[in-house]
This record gives C-alpha cells, structure tokens and sequence, in this order.
C-alpha cells in the first residue's frame, strides 16, 4: 500500500468507480468506510498486523470488524447493511481484476430491517441546528428546509423551482442557511449554465438531480443526523407537524392545506396523536 492510500489499490478502485458515472459524494463514502475498516485492522487484528496483504483476510476478519460496529458504535441494521454492500463491491472488484484470490464477504449476510418509527416531527423544531451543521450536505439541509415549508421532492426537483424561492418566507437563521447555500450552488449553476438548486456536480446535458440522484446525497447525511432522509418520509412528518400546530383546523381545511383526501387526513391525526 503506497503512502498516499488510505487502503490497498485505492487509487485503482477509486477510477473504477468513477467509470461506474458514481457521484463524488458516493465514492467519497467507499474511501470513507473503506478507510476505517483497514485502519481498524492494522490496529487490532494480528493477522493483518504482521502481514499488511488483502489475500490475508477472510470472512472471519470482515465480521469482527462488522460486528465490532454493532456492539461499540450501535449502528443500525440498515447502516451495517450499506458498510457491507461497499465492502462486498470492494472486495467482489479485488476478485474480479485479479487482484485477490479469495472472497472474504462471500458467507456474509445483510441483516433484517429494524422495525422503527421513521416519522418524527422533532427534526422540524431542531432544523436551525441542522441548518448550521456543515457535516450534513447541502443538499440534505436543503431538502429538509423546504420540506419544512410544504414543499414535496418533485416540486423542488423540478426545473424552475428556484423562481419560487422569492415568495417562500424565510426566518432570519433560515436566510443566513441560504446565504450559504447559494455560494456552495452558484460555481455549479454556472458548470451546467442552470439557475436551478438541486444539479449534478459533473457536468452533464441532463444537469437537474433526479430523486434517485438527491438519495445518493442524503444517505449519508442520514448517519450525521441518526433518522431517515427519505423525502417521502420527511414530507409525512411535515404533515403531522402541520396537523399538530393546527388542533383547531377541521378536516377540511386540513385537506385543502395538505392537498390530501379525507381518509389521508383521518390517518395523519391518528398518527399525529400517537407521536406527540
């Protein structure tokens, strides 16, 4: 391993991924992971220890690290899973190229989802933290800011969106996120000639961020924050919160608000009741 690589064959597995048209954001996470698995090695495991080489590690290596994940940093079955799918890719590319001989991931399996409560509304009552909390992307913050205002993922995706930015009423710590937010946009505006907020980094004739595109970017600010970025879900917990700071409203009114039918709003209100 050269002095510059954080892991072995970095430099050759990083353009593979780039060949793959992955995001930088993406590829910075395998680095990431990557990373701290073999630096978790080099300092505890004496096989790895005494012979810094890739055809010496085996299932047994990979899941202590894994498990080392479960028991020390309490992740989250859905957390393991993705640390192992990058691993699998890193290791199923070493075997592929010839570059490893064996498989160590091979035998190891993902595990079930944990069944939890996705929807909550205090993300909306800590959003100005969030907002200054650099460790959680742009876009991330973004999408969660907006949400907050009623907004959905495909109105905020769509081409044009930022003309409505003027009319949306933002408080004071709200504007200074945006103050910031338009200095991290505006070199990229200007890569891909679009005045539009969610675009791709590299530049592209289709510069717009689709829905899958903005997951790539809110996954991993999902372990900065410890909940679910999912956009569909943020906008359920929008709803409830609405329907909270609004006990007075009658179904009705809720459901011209929201744009919802009756049924929906009679879902949202038994949820809303549970959570508070």
């Amino acid at each position: 391993m050269s002095a510059k690589n954080n892991y072995p064959y970095q430099d050759s597995f990083t353009k593979h991924l780039s060949s793959k048209d992955l995001s930088e954001v993406t590829i910075d996470e395998y680095n990431k992971i990557l990373t701290e698995l073999f630096n978790y090695l080099s300092e505890f495991n004496k096989g790895y220890q005494s012979d810094h080489r890739v055809e010496n590690l085996f299932n047994r290596d990979i899941e202590e690290y894994l498990n080392m994940l479960l028991n020390n940093r309490q992740i989250s079955n859905s957390t393991y899973n993705k640390i192992l799918s990058h691993i699998n890719v890193y290791f199923n590319y070493l075997f592929t190229h010839n570059l490893n001989s064996n498989l160590p991931t091979i035998e190891l399996k993902g595990l079930k989802k944990t069944s939890k409560e996705d929807v909550n509304v205090k993300w909306i009552n800590e959003l100005d933290s969030i907002l200054t909390n650099n460790n959680v992307h742009f876009y991330a913050r973004m999408t969660m800011l907006l949400t907050s205002k009623g907004y959905k993922s495909e109105e905020f995706l769509q081409t044009g969106f930022y003309k409505q930015l003027d009319s949306i009423n933002f408080t004071e710590n709200e504007l200074i996120f945006k103050t910031s937010f338009d200095e991290f946009i505006k070199p990229i505006q200007k890569k891909q000639r679009s005045s539009d907020i969610f675009l791709k980094q590299r530049l592209s004739k289709q510069p717009n961020i689709t829905i899958q595109g903005l997951h790539k970017y809110l996954k991993p600010s999902e372990d900065v924050l410890n909940m679910s970025l999912n956009p569909s879900t943020l906008f359920q917990s929008y709803i409830v919160f609405y329907i909270q700071k609004n006990p007075n409203l009658n179904d009705i009114d809720l459901s011209t608000h929201l744009n919802l039918d009756l049924s929906s709003i009679n879902y949202y209100k038994q949820l809303a009741a549970k959570l508070i």
